[in-house]
């Protein structure tokens, strides 16, 4: 199945001085990683790649090390065996990646299924982080156009072999594409449309995207939210469709240390949007935890 080729479609990656290549897992991943600091680590959600961090992290790099991983079978990263493209699967490998890349990082973010990768990590120690945020976190089996995409009957569907292919070529022009992100209840940009527009008409990425519907179980993370140790922060747009703001509700009421961030006037991608926005929330959040880590282990007087 073809797939995104770097010599070819990475020509004009964003932050392509940024990028490496990393084996771990069995998987070849496709990695950026730029700045100075405590380190911090951006899992992209289903469908996108590290793209989608473009605004976001030279502004983080600015205090931190950012590193930023495409997931299995999205972007540049190889593509697994199927049935690792479950929540459980990807979370392993994940931190088989980060143990690679030697890294133990502090801060911790995930867009829509990114959040919910992570919190599989933290709850499982693969990660130890003193803080995750997530962004329009995909936590809970229902709600939105995600309610959809993962249904049952979306499972099926995504089984048909003919439908990458098919699902590739409708995204041929970037009017198709600019209707999928306003979908999403998000505008993008020409750059923005013309990224997700070369990963579209992948039919390899398009397959990974798809099978990760096809094996995603949220129930155990469910089950297992009100565990979570880590310091979690749910920002909720309220324009999102296709993660309802009131998932962001659900979890806090699930998860102890928690707390719930409104931001107005974005949707799914709303850290593509504003991305200084974003970037200020989390520095905010990431400095009060740091520095209260840092006092308690008696290295601030």
């Amino acid at each position: 199945m073809s797939g995104l080729l770097w010599s070819r479609d990475g020509a004009d990656w964003p932050h392509r001085e940024a990028s490496e290549f990393v084996a771990a897992a069995g998987v070849r991943w496709h990695v950026q990683r730029m700045g100075h600091g405590p380190q911090i680590v951006l899992i992209h959600g289903t469908g996108a790649a590290n793209h989608s961090w473009r605004g976001l992290m030279p502004l983080l790099a600015e205090h931190f090390t950012v590193i930023a991983p495409d997931l299995p079978g999205h972007g540049f990263t190889e593509t697994p065996k199927p049935h690792r493209l479950s929540l459980l699967a990807m979370s392993a490998d994940l931190g088989d990646l980060l143990h690679k890349l030697d890294a133990q990082p502090q801060v911790v973010v995930g867009h829509s299924a990114g959040a919910a990768i992570l919190a599989r990590m933290c709850l499982d120690g693969r990660i130890a982080p003193q803080l995750l945020v997530s962004l329009n976190g995909a936590f809970l089996p229902f709600g939105g156009v995600a309610g959809f995409l993962f249904s049952p009957l979306a499972k099926l569907l995504v089984l048909n072999p003919f439908l990458p292919a098919m699902f590739a070529r409708t995204a041929a022009n970037n009017s198709s594409v600019e209707r999928l992100i306003r979908g999403t209840g998000s505008a993008a940009d020409l750059e923005g449309i013309a990224l997700y527009r070369k990963l579209l008409r992948s039919p390899a990425h398009v397959a990974a995207a798809l099978g990760m519907m096809a094996n995603w179980q949220l129930e155990p993370l469910v089950k297992d939210l009100p565990k979570l140790a880590t310091k979690l922060v749910l920002v909720a747009a309220d324009y999102d469709r296709a993660i309802a703001p009131r998932v962001a509700d659900r979890v806090h009421e699930l998860v102890a240390d928690s707390q719930v961030e409104r931001v107005h006037g974005l949707g799914h991608l709303a850290h593509e949007e504003r991305p200084d926005l974003i970037a200020s929330l989390i520095a905010r959040h990431a400095a009060q935890i740091i520095s209260a880590g840092e006092k308690r282990s008696g290295t601030v007087s």
